[in-house]
């Protein structure tokens, strides 16, 4: 989302660095680089103003015209900057410290994703937060609303206020509330109806339905991909019903970031959550401090860190990992580990976690960066008898013809991928022989630009291509 933004900004800190000590001139020009770099990035006209006044009132000061990096010491005071403009380091955290039954409010307009948040939102809490979570659908208005809130709640594993036709949004409310307290649920979440634009009607419902659950969070949905109306529908809901909290849906998308930018500065409500994607797993709590890390190329890895072991088995992690390291590596291993790389999403937003990786993101272009292969060879190992996975040697022209019929790929692609593993069985069988020593040796001298010239095969040891 964040990439365009990111690529400007980068290429206005590189032209800073090579300045040596600035002037009151190179800031000033370098300020209106990231003026437009923001308003190309679809940011609010008064956000950008106030931005980029803050950071040229710090970096005109004396300490940053003489110093030694003065590019790094212009880029520490921007990302300050945008952490202050996400509404500040650490996450948002709900409010959930009143009596059970606590009421949740979701609004928002309809088909910005406020019935998918609410299921993702109830998974989280019943998984995370060890609540016992009701879920209910006060949308009369559009066909099938509540049958699919329903089916949302079986698939995430919580519970969903029953369906009586004929009632009313505010008798939904009050049934929803009286079933909490009578059952003893922690949290209710009320889905409200959506309009496809604001008008009174709607305002007017969700203040009625207000003021009989008495909400300790309002939380509104907002799509991230349409830019400044997101930003727009923000302020509305916020000055006629109040709002404590934005959660972006479709961040994972392609638009330009600046609604995320812009929301907490033009709406006075932090963004205390995103979507990045259509799984129900797939709600994040929002640290700006890890956003500006990522816009300004200083990656996240604590986020990565964070993702790693929430998705990743860490015992088959480790029984693979000694295998490894044993030379006893096969082709079941392998399957395990395209599993685990497939439960952290694509490798392009992998690569967008690690530090200084947007360089590396634009020179691969529009190159395909998914897991398609891992899928491929994945279905090439699910299409073999348990012999031919433990030991890949065994198969010939006659099982790579059945292979590649029963896994809908070619002979070549079966060649290819049993070439790439042997190359990495070799690799592990040769670190295994070095021992820790010699791997410290060999990441040594990759370190310093030498290989090991008592190692066998090319560049530290490792075979060339």
């Amino acid at each position: 989302m964040f990439d365009s933004l990111s690529s400007k900004l980068s290429g206005v800190f590189s032209g800073l660095s090579r300045r040596g000590r600035l002037s009151e001139g190179d800031v000033a020009e370098a300020m209106r680089e990231v003026r437009m770099a923001m308003l190309e990035a679809d940011v609010a006209l008064p956000v950008v103003r106030d931005f980029v006044d803050k950071v040229r009132e710090r970096a005109v000061g004396q300490e940053i015209l003489e110093s030694i990096s003065p590019g790094q010491a212009v880029a520490k005071i921007v990302n300050d900057a945008l952490i202050e403009a996400l509404g500040g380091a650490g996450a948002a955290t709900l409010n959930l410290s009143a009596a059970p039954p606590v009421a949740i409010l979701m609004v928002g307009l309809q088909g910005s994703g406020k019935t998918t948040t609410t299921g993702k939102l109830g998974l989280r809490l019943s998984s995370r937060e060890r609540k016992r979570v009701l879920l209910a659908s006060l949308d009369v208005q559009r066909p099938a609303a509540q049958l699919q809130l329903q089916q949302l709640a079986e698939r995430v594993g919580v519970t969903s206020l029953p369906i009586l036709p004929g009632q009313s949004p505010q008798e939904i409310t009050r049934r929803a509330m009286k079933t909490a307290r009578q059952e003893g649920y922690d949290i209710v979440v009320l889905d409200t109806a959506g309009r496809l634009s604001i008008d009174e009607a709607l305002m007017q419902e969700v203040r009625e339905i207000r003021e009989i659950a008495g909400p300790a969070e309002t939380l509104l949905v907002v799509d991230a991909m349409t830019g400044q109306d997101a930003v727009n529908t923000a302020q509305h809901f916020n000055e006629a019903v109040g709002v404590t909290g934005v959660v972006m849906s479709r961040m994972d998308g392609d638009a330009r970031g600046g609604a995320a930018l812009s929301m907490k500065a033009m709406t006075g409500a932090p963004i205390k959550f995103v979507g990045m994607g259509e799984k129900p797993e797939a709600l994040e709590e929002f640290y700006p401090e890890r956003v500006a890390g990522r816009i300004l190329g200083l990656g996240d890895i604590a986020g990565l860190v964070e993702k790693a072991s929430e998705t990743l088995d860490q015992e088959e992690s480790e029984r693979v990992a000694k295998k490894m390291l044993a030379g006893k590596f096969d082709l079941d291993d392998y399957a395990s580990q395209i599993r685990q790389i497939g439960k952290l999403g694509s490798v392009s937003n992998i690569l967008g976690m690690l530090p200084g990786a947007g360089k590396l993101k634009e020179k691969l272009g529009d190159r395909d960066l998914d897991t398609a292969i891992f899928k491929r060879h994945q279905a090439i190992i699910s299409s073999m008898t348990k012999a031919e996975r433990k030991t890949p040697a065994i198969i010939k022209a006659s099982r790579k013809k059945r292979i590649a019929a029963g896994s809908g790929t070619t002979v070549q692609e079966i060649n290819k991928m049993l070439k790439q593993f042997d190359d990495m069985s070799t690799m592990m069988k040769r670190l295994n022989k070095m021992g820790l020593a010699g791997m410290k040796q060999m990441l040594s001298g990759m370190m310093s630009g030498k290989g090991n010239p008592n190692m066998p095969g090319g560049f530290g040891g490792l075979p060339r291509r």
